[in-house]
């Protein structure tokens, strides 16, 4: 469990810089994939013909603009975990940021599509048993 915790308002304040930085670890990852289904295919096409020749000089761009993209996905990551938050599902573009609401730890629950934070669970819980944040999460002030 990460040890920062934030209140609804300093998560919510943060949703617009992560929710960016979680874009870009999305975009990056699905065009690294789109690299990757390249590669295999070439990898298909000279099993199947028995060999043939290659634009070596393209690839080996095509595996640098891959290797960048890994660690665009890698960098954006480790900002959105060093602010505190959890990417819980980069699929899904889900993004954790704990709580403390009377003495427990609960998760501030944020999904990519959505304008604010309007769910939360529980540490043990998932995506599929969010609730409504109420108003003793709003009210909660305390970022122990």
């Amino acid at each position: 469990m990460a040890e920062r915790t934030f209140t609804l308002d300093e998560a919510q304040a943060l949703v617009p810089v992560l929710g960016s930085l979680l874009k870009t670890a999305i975009d990056s990852k699905n065009a690294a994939e789109r690299i990757e289904q390249e590669f295999k295919t070439v990898s298909n096409r000279v099993f199947l013909s028995g060999g043939t020749l290659l634009d070596v000089t393209q690839l080996a761009a095509r595996k640098r603009e891959r290797a960048r993209l890994v660690q665009k996905v890698k960098d954006a990551l480790a900002e959105i975990e060093a602010a505190g938050a959890l990417v819980k599902d980069l699929e899904m573009g889900l993004l954790d940021f704990p709580c403390r609401v009377d003495g427990r730890t609960i998760l501030l629950c944020w999904k990519l599509d959505e304008e604010t934070i309007a769910h939360w669970h529980g540490t043990d819980e998932g995506y599929r048993y969010r609730k409504p944040i109420d108003e003793k999460i709003r009210k909660s002030g305390s970022s122990e």
